[in-house]
């Protein structure tokens, strides 16, 4: 019996190797409604932010949704059919009325793992499953479905990527046909269609900013990327990371590409494909967690350990987080945001970030070792709402992943390794030309002070037009002196947790909650024998 299929678009914003889409045109599939509902969580727009964008996403992010979703339609459009964009208020609830308006009598989407998807999802499944209409949602943003892994480590996530790794094996193969045509889109009624809206649409005006993220979305965009970037066998096959150079923007050091997986544009399966294929004639080729397939399987890993542990995206009643007192000083927090730290090296990251929604995978480690237990003390939740908001690959797994990490909180432990503000990316361009880019203020500074520019003679800030303190900030913190002191408060802070006992988990609690009170404090922790 032939009946109306929904094709339910959130990520997975492509084509190629789209399980949903290739089981919502089969069988008797009389008319297929591709739809995408405009999510006010994430684009409403909010001017109390402090930057242009919503709530949760930055204007580059957003624009790089707009981008997929107009590339999405083109390619539909090329199938017979058309990408139909709803808006209206909370996902579910549109959802739910079109599937009563439409006559749906099967319903395909992408399987989300994270925590509001998950519970968004639930509710439509609810109602379709009592509606009798049949579901297909199928895993396909990840290359391994997060439960069948913890499933097969004893119900438990496995917590380091070594065991990870040992644990999957290899993943199923993308689907190989090609889509050639898609069934006609069914009568709408008189539901409000939209065309993918523009900025201004969406209530974005005078959005005030100049510069925005060289780097375009949607899966054409993807495809062209993945092919420029797998053009060079030699490049792939030596891919090691954390080796590459954080300072390269004209041509950045990675294959940027993690924005296009963050909203499924490119599929991780066909990424895993493409670099075996050029494996197998290389060779040799270096190897996880280090090569270009171990960056696949990271991404993989923060999933699973993500999906299947309570509480992962904060620190209190998260087991696998050790708990630190860290402070609350909202001014050094700000001052790190908007790039004013008075460290050149620090300061150009964040102004990436905040012009290009992007920056390279040890420009974040820099930045966010610097927030946390490297000079400010400060918690990493809310360098993660930072990033969370500005990055265009912001990944809700990844990034809380990354910042339990860098912030030595989980996963990685050796606090006393601390990235230097002032001599890490000297390392890799030595005459400044990143931090001349995004702080033109600094641009005449000469090369022997573009890193520590307080250090400069008065004389030479006159020439360079950039005298410390008045057009470009003092540091706010004496790295030297910073850091010591955050070694000796983490160090302080592992001794704790290392007591164990549900009492000790409740006095570090009250300690951090005293600070938070008093931002001038400053948080001590004793270890006691208890007895």
């Amino acid at each position: 019996m032939e009946s109306n299929a929904l094709l339910w678009f959130r990520k997975g914003l492509r084509i190629h190797d789209n399980p949903a889409l290739d089981h919502a045109r089969r069988g008797a599939t009389r008319r297929l409604f591709p739809v995408f509902v405009l999510d006010p969580r994430y684009l409403e727009p909010d001017p109390t932010a402090f930057s242009p964008g919503s709530a949760r996403c930055g204007i580059n992010r957003i624009q790089f949704l707009l981008e997929s979703l107009a590339d999405l339609d083109g390619s539909l459009r090329r199938l017979g059919s058309r990408l139909l964009v709803l808006r209206g208020g909370d996902p579910a609830d549109v959802l739910i009325r079109v599937l009563k308006e439409w006559k749906i009598g099967k319903l395909c989407y992408e399987a989300d793992t994270e925590p509001y998807g998950q519970a968004r999802d639930n509710r439509v499944r609810e109602f379709a499953s009592a509606s009798g209409i049949e579901i297909f949602s199928p895993v396909s943003h990840t290359l391994f479905d997060p439960a069948d892994v913890i499933q097969k480590n004893g119900g438990k996530p496995p917590l380091t990527y070594q065991s990870f790794v040992k644990l999957v094996g290899q993943p199923p193969s993308p689907i190989a046909q090609r889509v050639t045509s898609l069934p006609p889109v069914g009568d709408v009624g008189e539901y409000e269609i939209l065309g993918v809206p523009t900025l201004q649409e969406l209530g974005y005006g005078d959005i005030g900013q100049v510069e925005f993220s060289p780097f375009r979305g949607g899966e054409s965009e993807a495809l062209k990327r993945l092919k420029e970037s797998l053009t060079s066998k030699e490049w792939v096959a030596n891919f090691e990371k954390p080796k590459g150079d954080p300072s390269a923007f004209i041509k950045p050091a990675t294959t940027v590409l993690s924005p296009y997986l963050k909203f499924g544009c490119l599929s991780s399966r066909y990424f895993y494909q493409s670099i075996q294929e050029i494996y197998k004639n290389a060779k040799r080729h270096t190897s996880p967690p280090v090569s270009l397939v171990g960056q696949l399987l990271w991404r993989e890993f923060f999933y699973t350990v993500a999906f299947g542990t309570p509480n992962f995206d904060q620190m209190r009643e998260n087991k696998i987080c050790k708990q630190i007192p860290w402070s609350n000083d909202e001014k050094l927090l700000a001052s790190w945001r908007e790039g004013q730290t008075g460290f050149p090296w620090i300061d150009a990251i964040m102004v990436q970030l905040q012009k290009w929604g992007w920056m390279h995978h040890l420009a974040r480690h820099s930045v966010a070792c610097f927030l946390t237990r490297g000079d400010l003390f400060i918690h990493w939740e809310k360098g993660r709402d930072v990033f969370e908001r500005l990055l265009i690959d912001s990944d809700w797994a990844i990034n809380n992943g990354n910042w339990l990490w860098l912030s030595c909180s989980s996963f990685f432990y050796q606090y006393h390794r601390i990235y230097s503000p002032t001599k890490f990316g000297k390392k890799y361009d030595p005459t400044g030309k990143f931090i001349r880019h995004f702080l033109p203020v600094l641009k005449d500074m000469p090369k022997e002070y573009i890193y520590e520019p307080w250090t400069a003679p008065l004389s030479v800030q006159k020439k360079a037009n950039c005298i410390i303190g008045k057009d470009y900030p003092r540091p706010i913190v004496s790295h030297d002196t910073a850091s010591k002191e955050c070694k000796k408060k983490m160090g302080e802070a592992y001794a704790f947790n290392n007591l164990l006992g549900d009492a000790n988990w409740k006095r570090l609690r009250e300690k951090s909650e005293k600070d938070k009170l008093d931002p001038g404090r400053r948080p001590r922790l004793k270890q006691k024998r208890l007895g």
